[in-house]
């Protein structure tokens, strides 16, 4: 059975903020590759995640994408659409857009969804995506 994994286990693992917690985390971690335990999570524990790295410890984009992307993979680690996680930490590395936009944009592909209504124009700079005004 999978416990859910919260955003503080990631971020002491990320950080070593807190050197015992940091310990705790990395062997949980480490449990989850081998496989002897499975931990699922939420979009919105990587977004905080991504966020709190970006905001908080101003960690640069490329290292989010490099310290992130890997626990994602672990194999005991379930989250929905960690395919599509992944794919928009890449697009979030090489883009200017945040990470949110980024996996809009990497959803609406999958989704085969071309056009987007939204006032912000940082989806203007992505290809096969039209961004759409609403017009009264």
């Amino acid at each position: 059975m999978a416990r859910f994994l919260d955003t503080n286990i990631l971020l002491r693992h990320l950080t070593r903020d807190d050197a015992a917690k940091a310990e705790q985390a990395l062997a949980l971690l480490q449990r989850v590759e081998r496989g002897e335990e499975r931990v699922e999570t939420s979009l919105l524990v990587v977004f905080e995640t991504v966020f709190t790295l970006l905001r908080f410890y101003r960690v640069p984009k490329q290292q989010v994408r490099e310290l992130l992307a890997p626990l994602l993979e672990l194999r005991g680690f379930i989250l929905p659409n960690k395919g599509l996680c992944v794919d928009a930490l890449d697009l979030f590395v090489g883009t200017n857009i945040s990470f949110a936009d980024a996996f809009n944009a990497v959803y609406m592909k999958a989704r085969g969804l071309t056009e987007i209504y939204s006032w912000d124009t940082d989806f203007d700079g992505l290809e096969d995506i039209t961004r759409v005004e609403p017009q009264a």
